[in-house]
């Protein structure tokens, strides 16, 4: 049995698909399936990997936030001792909080994957930045930095590649999309794509971080905007390459097919009075 540790979000639900077409028995945990699987509920660990012998673990909100390795290295115990073998882990390049995180990964005694990944595409889909787009305006505090955005069905099948498969045992595998966008090309794709005008209006971290509290989100979100601005990942990766033996794809077309979705259709006009 595969168990897919928050198998409802954005890979996590790919990465159960994937194994339920190639006839493995999947079981999906998240705090709306039963069993319930809470990371702020230790209780709910062991139930939700009872059976299992490999896992596919992504954590909410981000691994790099502080609290977490020590979270992961608790989750690591209670999989060894339910009888998981083998645990995939997603988690993201040029994150020096999350390498803490990959380490009590690699130290558990488990067999351990290691999938780094840059921003996703679906980021603006299915994630933060879909009611921006929706109103046509990026509003984010990323200045003129470049970013690699890679798709999260890439992550998915790198993800069930691992763990399927011999040979990516003690591997770190860092992914990323073809080329490099700025934030202004990224929004140049999704004009393109809508048949609409999407504008990006770069904000400060601070303006980014009261609008996010404003929306009930984490306002340690911002922070990691600093890993674009830096510049620390402003290269490709041939990660998806070297896994799956094909390019990545490209943000022009993750945009058609969200676009063709209807995902992004405007939202509608509030009412005056």
């Amino acid at each position: 049995m595969f168990v897919v540790i928050g198998g409802t979000g954005k890979t996590g639900r790919r990465v159960a698909d994937r194994l339920r077409a190639q006839g493995e028995d999947v079981r999906v945990a998240a705090r709306s399936t039963t069993p319930r699987f809470d990371w702020e509920d230790a209780s709910t660990w062991a139930p939700a990997l009872a059976g299992a012998q490999a896992a596919y673990v992504t954590y909410h909100p981000d691994l790099a936030f502080p609290g977490v390795p020590e979270l992961i290295e608790e989750f690591c115990g209670t999989a060894r001792a339910a009888g998981v073998r083998r645990v995939v882990l997603l988690s993201g390049r040029g994150e020096e909080g999350a390498v803490a995180s990959e380490q009590a990964v690699q130290r558990s005694g488990l067999e351990w994957t290691v999938v780094r990944c840059n921003w996703f595409d679906q980021n603006f889909s299915e994630s933060f930045f879909l009611g921006p787009v929706r109103a046509g305006v990026l509003s984010i505090p990323a200045g003129d930095a470049v970013e690699p955005f890679v798709d999260a069905d890439d992550i998915a099948d790198v993800a069930t590649a691992a763990l399927t498969r011999p040979g990516h045992a003690g591997q770190v595998h860092e992914l990323s999309g073809p080329r490099l966008l700025s934030f202004t090309e990224v929004a140049r794709e999704l004009s393109d794509a809508t048949g609409r005008n999407i504008a990006y209006e770069p904000v400060t971290r601070a303006e980014y971080a009261a609008e996010l509290q404003r929306e009930g989100l984490p306002a340690d979100f911002a922070d990691l905007f600093a890993l674009i601005l830096d510049g620390r990942n402003a290269s490709v990766t041939d990660g998806v390459e070297r896994v799956l033996g094909r390019a990545p794809k490209d943000f022009s077309a993750y945009a058609r097919d969200a676009a063709a979705s209807g995902v992004w259709a405007p939202l509608p006009a509030t009412p005056v009075g």
